[in-house]
């Protein structure tokens, strides 16, 4: 009997199609999937963008929006990246994790992505990433990735050192995967 498919859940926060931060997110989802068998969902922050914005409760979310959260919240692992905007994340990408339940995330693994016009916003992974993720008490992954548009030609990967990164981030990450993956169900837990 095959190994069960980790549930991975990708979120692109670009609210551009196509975006560079897509294009990571599919790069790193594909590396992983030749890792380790897995099912893949992306949400896309572009895609959900107009059932989000005029919503402040998450009881104000319709069923597309809140289809979207829900799959974060029950992912065995995520990976979230970025485009960076004026030295961080957006507030749009923030308001969709506001949504998030508190407790939602604590323990799944994450692995952080972020896709800016240089290496001058590098550290914000480690800057503003990881504090979010922090205070949901996930399990931030040890190594990120951080991609420059310098590493695209139009919308693909091309710099052989970020698709070195994308394979060490992922190699890194294997040891931190639930490893309900590998187990039988057990009915009744």
């Amino acid at each position: 009997m095959g190994q069960k498919k980790l549930k991975v859940v990708a979120v692109a926060g670009s609210v551009n199609r196509p975006s560079k931060t897509l294009a990571l997110v599919e790069q790193i989802l594909h590396t992983l999937a030749e890792a380790h068998p897995i099912q893949a969902r992306v949400v896309e922050l572009g895609a959900i963008a107009p059932h989000l914005g005029s919503a402040v409760y998450r009881s104000h979310l319709n069923a597309i929006a809140e289809a979207e959260i829900s799959a974060i919240e029950s992912a065995d692992m995520l990976i979230v990246a970025s485009p960076m905007y004026r030295g961080s994340y957006s507030g749009l990408f923030k308001h969709l994790f506001d949504f998030v339940g508190q407790d939602a995330l604590v323990d799944r693994p994450v692995l952080l992505a972020a896709a800016g016009g240089s290496q001058r916003h590098s550290l914000v992974i480690d800057h503003q990433l990881r504090p979010l993720f922090s205070f949901f008490r996930a399990l931030t992954l040890p190594v990120g990735v951080y991609a420059t548009d310098a590493d695209f030609s139009g919308y693909e990967i091309t710099d052989q050192a970020l698709l070195d990164r994308i394979a060490l981030s992922v190699e890194k990450s294997l040891p931190f995967l639930p490893n309900r993956a590998a187990l039988p169900e057990v009915i009744g837990l």
